[in-house]
């Protein structure tokens, strides 16, 4: 969800900001703006719509200056037009604010200050931050008014603001929304809601927490708590290249993505196997191997995306490792009370961006009740990266494409890793291990055999254009890649898709076959296949479409399947690794032929940091 870019520096602020809006668009947003400061006087310009809107904007109406702040924003409050984009102002036209998240309690903040008369402009919560540090700044310092209004507000939120009374300071704080600052050459500082935004001028960084406010001025910058205890942070370092954010040959930065995963598996994995001794490595569990020793039950908190690979992995967990499993919404765990144990339990907080607020929130509820918790993320320095008592990095490198591909397979892949973790620790075979072990390393090689039908899948999207609904079945490790699958077609295509259970199929769903409703159905080769089989038939009777994905040199079902996708054999657990791949081949597909852009889903944000 929306961005943030800051800087202060010697450069013209005008082009950084817009640099850095430009490689934040892929987080999803529906307006953008800026406000950057020359002298005494604050200059905004902001437009609905894209960052072209914006950039066009500021080729009438430049923005001078050295020093400003800019935000792509994704309404929540407010429709998204002229008025309610970001930055906004006080009553004086003093400060310019630009916010991320979400103040809960700026209903009754704004009855007051209305009755105080502050004049509202928009109808964001975000215009009540702006009026609360005015009224603070009456009869305070600028700083200890800017910590008095964040201590008022109730929620969330990464905020940057500037303003005429230290024309040459830029400040920014965060509470349950990312901000990293990025440290540049000669006094020049840089400040992001993602490193995307940073990447171009600097690898040093500062990651703030949470309650953690800076200052940054031409004389350096300062750290502090929101009573202002100062704090030192240390500098971490960008390991990722500019090249990683860029699309190269690819027309879409989610067929790019797509396309890294054997690398991706090969990232996930470097290190972290002993394939002859069957055993997993994961350096990030170390300090806590010994307490996993002692887990007798696991909750997967995830959400989206995350959540669909969180199902695997509790296939995976409860077969090989033997440990009962629950997999989660990280928007209903901390809500229904759930009852654990700190003796025997653990949750893993799964997150492509470890900045997700609903499985944030899941997690820190499961802390609070003493439970071990640890972190399945792809983004390094995040939000659940620092606060879980453990965890694994993903390493699928910086995932643009707001439809997660790339770090769903990942987040699988690790969950196999985990797996054999906890597995090797309690009663799995060493053969059992490096069986599994082996397939893991000869899964790059097997993606690329599916990545080469990219044109004949696309040539099957071509087909079925004109869907207007798809159920996507699947069973067993299978059947949270048919959800998988639905999501990405209603997410890339807007095509109304279903996944389902097949086993599901004669209780309900059934009743919407016809010849217009296809079915795509994974069949592969495993112990399901008998019974997946007898689902086609079910569709099959209905005179439904039947796409079917199933094993190379499977021709058992060239007679009940209208179009047949060929997958290379794998052992069971990890065939949703490769068989989710030509279910993102085909939404991404669907979605290019239907004339729609498959980075940018409308109305949807990559980062969800809001609840």
């Amino acid at each position: 969800m929306c961005g943030i870019v800051g800087y202060i520096g010697a450069r013209r602020a005008e082009d950084v900001l817009l640099d850095g809006l430009r490689r934040l668009e892929y987080r999803g947003y529906d307006s953008a703006g800026v406000a950057t400061m020359q002298g005494e006087a604050i200059h905004v310009v902001k437009m609905p719509g894209k960052v072209v809107h914006l950039t066009e904007a500021l080729a009438r109406t430049p923005a001078p200056g050295s020093i400003g702040i800019a935000h792509t924003r994704w309404a929540t409050h407010g429709e998204p037009n002229q008025t309610n984009a970001h930055p906004h102002l006080d009553c004086r036209g003093d400060l310019a604010i630009v916010h991320n998240g979400i103040i809960e309690n700026y209903d009754r903040l704004k009855i007051g200050l209305i009755e105080r008369g502050h004049a509202f402009r928009s109808e964001t919560d975000t215009e009540v931050v702006a009026h609360l540090i005015e009224e603070y700044a009456m009869k305070l310092p600028f700083e200890e008014a800017f910590l008095a209004a964040l201590r008022d507000v109730v929620g969330t939120f990464g905020i940057a603001v500037v303003s005429r009374r230290e024309p040459r300071k830029l400040y920014a704080a965060r509470r349950g929304s990312p901000l990293v600052v990025g440290i540049g050459q000669n006094g020049e500082y840089f400040l992001g809601s993602d490193p995307a935004a940073l990447i171009a001028y600097t690898r040093d960084v500062v990651y703030l927490g949470d309650d953690e406010a800076v200052s940054l001025s031409d004389t350096g910058m300062e750290t502090f708590s929101f009573d202002r205890t100062r704090i030192t942070k240390t500098r971490e370092s960008i390991t990722w290249t500019i090249d990683e954010i860029e699309r190269g040959r690819f027309p879409h930065f989610m067929l790019k993505e797509i396309h890294e995963q054997p690398a991706v598996i090969v990232n996930a994995t470097r290190g972290r196997l002993d394939a002859d001794a069957g055993l997993a490595k994961l350096g990030g569990l170390k300090d806590v191997e010994a307490r996993l020793r002692g887990i007798e039950r696991l909750s997967i908190v995830s959400c989206g995306t995350a959540y669909l690979a969180g199902m695997v992995g509790e296939y995976m967990l409860e077969e090989y490792a033997e440990i009962p499993t629950e997999t989660e919404l990280g928007s209903e765990f901390r809500y229904r009370k759930p009852i654990l144990d700190p003796a025997v339990e653990a949750v893993i907080a799964v997150s492509q961006s470890g900045e997700t607020a609903d499985t944030i929130g899941a997690m820190r509820e499961a802390k609070e009740k003493g439970v071990l918790a640890l972190g399945i993320v792809n983004a390094v320095g995040s939000t659940i990266a620092r606060d879980t008592d453990a965890g694994v990095y993903v390493h699928a490198g910086p995932e643009i494409a707001v439809a997660s591909t790339k770090a769903f397979t990942g987040q699988m892949i690790v969950f196999s890793l985990l797996t054999m973790l906890l597995g090797r620790q309690r009663r799995m075979s060493q053969a059992t291990g490096s069986r599994i072990a082996h397939e893991l390393l000869a899964l790059p090689a097997k993606v690329e055999r599916i990545l080469a039908q990219s044109d004949r899948i696309k040539a099957l999207a071509k087909k079925y254009i004109h869907a207007q609904s798809m159920l996507i079945l699947g069973r067993k490790y299978n059947a949270p890649v048919a959800y998988e699958g639905a999501l990405k077609i209603k997410e890339l295509a807007y095509i109304h898709a279903e996944g389902y259970a097949a086993g599901e199929l004669k209780h309900g769903p059934i009743a919407l076959l016809e010849p217009s409703f296809p079915v795509l159905a994974i069949a592969t080769q495993d112990s399901v296949y008998e019974k997946m089989k007898s689902n086609l038939e079910e569709a099959k009777a209905r005179r439904a479409p039947l796409i079917v994905l199933t094993n190379e040199g499977n021709e058992e079902l060239v007679r009940i399947a209208d179009d047949l996708i060929y997958v290379p054999r794998t052992i069971e657990m990890l065939s949703p690794i490769l068989n989710v791949i030509p279910l993102q081949l085909f939404a991404y597909h669907l979605a290019v032929a239907r004339g729609l852009d498959p980075d940018k889903p409308r109305n949807l944000a990559k980062s969800v940091t809001v609840e």
